[in-house]
């Protein structure tokens, strides 16, 4: 188990130098492009923040999954695209485990970071 766990730790150190570096830097500038407007959106038609909603208002938390992956979807996938492409060009194998790591890593976190406070930060300058 250890061995598994370097080893992964060792392949996503890897990627910062690897080909296709790019990534690292496309996917979470997209993922915030998409939260950024969807922050808008909300703060538009006055819904609370995504990320804490998603914890305190349960009857609504399957709408807002859904709305947030129809935002930030493309780009996950993109992300899972674009990091099997480099395991097959570094490794010449396939981990789904990293796979998915680098994806929620690049796209999914920052769309969940940046959704929420750009709707606060939003609705405080409509109420000046």
């Amino acid at each position: 188990m250890e061995d598994l766990f370097s080893r992964v730790v060792e392949d996503l150190v890897g990627r910062v130098s690897g080909p296709m570096k790019f990534r690292l830097i496309l996917q979470p500038v997209m993922a915030a492009f998409f939260a950024i407007r969807s922050g808008l959106k909300d703060a538009r038609e006055n819904k609370p923040p995504y990320f804490w909603a998603m914890f305190t208002n349960p009857e609504s938390r399957a709408d807002m999954m859904r709305d947030g992956w129809k935002s930030v979807g493309r780009v996950f996938i993109l992300g899972i695209l674009m990091d099997a492409m480099y395991q097959f060009i570094v490794f010449r194998w396939f981990y789904p485990v990293e796979v998915l790591l680098v994806a929620l890593i690049l796209a999914f976190i920052p769309y969940q970071l940046i959704r929420g406070p750009v709707n606060r930060i939003a609705r405080n300058n409509n109420k000046k």
